[in-house]
């Protein structure tokens, strides 16, 4: 039995949380982070009690193997996880991966329903059966913690899962994940679903079941609740939900119901909920997806109160309106310390407070751009640090940076900008005219950087309150069938814009140039 589930033993009602952000997270559409993105969400994770960390998909690519590599290197606590699909190179690779943590696993899958085998796998079941047999039984020749999922496990006659649920333990499963991969379930049948493999399966007590939700028909938490009810110990989540086409299971809203509703949810997990708005905070700069205002737990307005009725009760005892405290989960005052006489003790001091670990360069970087936003700001808020920081983590090795941009706007036209850039070391300028101010700046960053990348969002937000308040500006862009998100902050909301747009190019210029590595290392 694998350390996880004998942690299960010794308390009953001990649920695992498995966070999947780095990896179903980061195929989530424009999502993609970089090596240093990764190990911050990674280390974030891993402080915050987050019980195994699945880092990515090795056999993807060589940066995917490397972050999987360099977290199980840096991991202090948390078991690191390797997807793998069901195919002995996938294994192999996985298992090289995560042969540098204190804990690793391999995550093997291979698709069980009737639909997948008959229009993706292309096999039967009995080779289905044959595959599972050979590959788990691989797999845990490399690493004592395995875990195996059925793929579609929802659409999948109960008979047909029993079996290969039985198959994995027998050659070593010790985790077993059943997932509902196109959200098609409801709470009732996914709870069924599990009473049924765990009493029909005569070796399920030999394995930690799992749940793995998909939020297609928004259920992804309901049906992640009703999975430990059916017997699951360990739920497989993401930060703000992010993850493939809908989302997956959002782990600030499991952990949360579970603790604020212990009287029908008798759980424990060892997440510090403290640390989940700054959790949120760090992957959606990562990211660069904005989380929605009124999203559950880390919303901007999850602790609002505008109602007449409610802002009343609230005055007269908080538990009228709210069942959790702001505290609880990370939320604090908002501070006004720092200012341009803070100094770099201060500073750092801060930045621990709020949870940041940066290096001596990344550090040094951040302090500059604080001392240039407080010379233009009267007040430095928190989430004016949080902005500034968190794009400096992002652009850090950038090939293209803005230098200096001027805009000439007005009712009469025409706007016209006047950019400079450095690319590659190399100072360039361009001066464009546009249809508004924010298309005469994109228009000249086309001049100087052409490309044939489409822009899909153009968000524009403020990130404190005030006429000073810094600007937050998202920017998706799409080239074929690549599509990069990015964000940028700036009290000058046209500034704001171009860095956004060109933290999207970067994105897509490195993208290209890992492509090309792969298809050159593979001639």
């Amino acid at each position: 039995m694998t350390d996880q589930a004998s942690r299960t033993t010794t308390a009953a009602e001990r649920v695992l949380i498995f966070d999947t952000t780095l990896r179903d997270g980061e195929q989530c559409p424009g999502a993609t982070m970089t090596l240093e993105e990764k190990l911050a969400v990674a280390e974030m994770l891993d402080a915050m009690g987050v019980d195994i960390i699945e880092a990515g998909f090795p056999i993807a690519s060589n940066g995917d193997f490397e972050a999987v590599a360099e977290i199980a290197r840096r991991s202090k606590s948390a078991v690191i996880a390797g997807l793998a699909r069901a195919i002995p190179a996938d294994i192999v690779r996985a298992g090289e991966a995560v042969k540098f943590a204190r804990r690793g696993r391999i995550h093997t899958f291979v698709s069980t329903s009737p639909i997948h085998l008959a229009h993706q796998m292309r096999k039967t079941e009995d080779e289905v059966l044959e595959i599972i047999l050979k590959t788990v039984a691989q797999a845990r020749d490399l690493v004592e913690d395995v875990e195996w999922s059925a793929m579609d496990a929802t659409r999948t006659p109960i008979d047909y899962l029993c079996r290969c649920v039985e198959a994995a333990i027998r050659v070593g499963a010790t985790t077993i994940n059943l997932p509902d991969t196109v959200g098609y379930a409801t709470p009732d049948e996914y709870r069924a679903m599990f009473r049924s493999v765990r009493e029909r399966v005569p070796n399920s007590d030999k394995a930690v079941f799992s749940v793995h939700c998909h939020n297609d028909l928004g259920l992804a938490v309901a049906n992640s609740l009703a999975g430990l009810e059916g017997g699951a110990r360990q739920i497989e989540c993401t930060i703000n939900g992010i993850g493939e086409r809908a989302g997956n299971a959002a782990l600030e809203e499991i952990v949360m119901a579970i603790k604020t509703r212990a009287d029908v949810l008798p759980y424990e997990t060892s997440i510090d909920t403290t640390q989940l708005v700054r959790a949120s905070k760090l992957v959606a700069g990562a990211t660069h997806f904005p989380v929605q205002y009124n999203k559950a737990i880390v919303g901007r307005n999850a602790f609002a109160h505008e109602s007449g009725i409610h802002q009343d009760g609230m005055l007269k005892n908080q538990t009228t309106y709210e069942i959790m405290t702001p505290e609880s989960v990370g939320v604090h005052k908002t501070s006004l310390v720092m200012g341009k006489h803070s100094g770099r003790a201060a500073f750092r001091s801060k930045l621990d407070d709020m949870g940041y670990r940066l290096s001596d360069n990344q550090f040094q970087d951040a302090f500059e751009r604080f001392k240039a936003l407080a010379d233009r700001k009267k007040h430095v808020y928190d989430e004016d640090i949080e902005a500034l920081v968190d794009e400096n983590l992002a652009t850090a090795h950038d090939r293209i940076r803005l230098v200096s941009l001027t805009v000439i706007a007005g009712t009469r036209g025409p706007q016209r900008a006047t950019l400079r850039l450095d690319i590659d070391g190399r100072t360039v300028t361009e001066e464009t005219d546009g249809n508004g101010p924010v298309d005469a700046v994109f228009n000249a960053i086309k001049a100087l950087v052409p490309h044939e990348a489409a822009l899909e969002l153009y968000d524009v937000h403020a990130v404190t309150e005030g006429t000073d308040a810094q600007a937050e500006v998202s920017v998706r862009l799409r080239q074929d069938d690549r599509i990069v998100t990015a964000r940028g902050a700036d009290p000058d909301t046209l500034v704001a814009s171009a860095k956004a747009y060109l933290a999207a190019l970067n994105k897509l210029m490195a993208g290209a140039s890992r492509l090309h590595a792969q298809h050159a290392a593979a001639e």
